[in-house]
């Protein structure tokens, strides 16, 4: 944990337990493009991650009572954003399947290939939810594979087979592209 960043946010976050709407715009400023972003990569849909953005933000400032400043505020309105986007796919029923009978595939050594972040995030949007959804919290968000289980509720070795997928697929199509 950062202290700084507790210490930093502190007052604001203590004017916005108080209803200060000018520290709650502050706050939101400051987190809300982050926050966009991983909306946007966990749905791959701008309007729906505007709209979770909204809810999470309420939520965020409807609860800011129960922030402890245990972690940093940025680390506990990740993780407000992150259920919110899991509850929506999953409400949604999009496809989420985890095969925990499959086989694990094994990591290979990495090619060394030079993508364009442009095209790899293209490439990203093209994946199946699930496959999605886990490599975004694993590479771009940094949880790790013990973490995503928690949150998805699946197995460990269901998370690494995935994101392994999910890796090969992405390979995949970054070659035909």
């Amino acid at each position: 944990m950062d202290n700084i960043d507790v210490y930093i946010h502190a007052p604001l976050i203590k004017e916005c337990i108080k209803g200060n709407r000018k520290a709650q715009f502050s706050l939101y400023s400051q987190y809300s493009k982050a926050m966009y972003n991983i909306a946007y990569r966990m749905l791959n849909n701008r309007e729906d991650a505007e709209d979770i953005l909204q809810e999470t933000f309420v939520e965020c400032f409807r609860n800011i009572g129960s922030f402890r400043f245990e972690s940093t505020f940025g680390a506990w309105l990740k993780k407000i954003l992150i259920n919110k986007c899991i509850n929506y796919l999953r409400k949604k029923k999009i496809d989420l399947t985890f095969c925990d009978t499959l086989p694990t595939v094994i990591d290979e050594q990495d090619e060394e290939v030079t993508y364009d972040t442009t095209k790899i995030f293209k490439g990203i949007e093209m994946l199946p939810d699930g496959y999605r959804v886990i490599l975004s919290l694993y590479l771009l968000e940094g949880y790790d594979h013990a973490e995503i289980s928690q949150i998805l509720d699946i197995s460990e070795s269901t998370s690494k087979s995935q994101y392994s997928r999910a890796k090969e697929k992405l390979r995949n199509l970054l070659s035909t592209n």
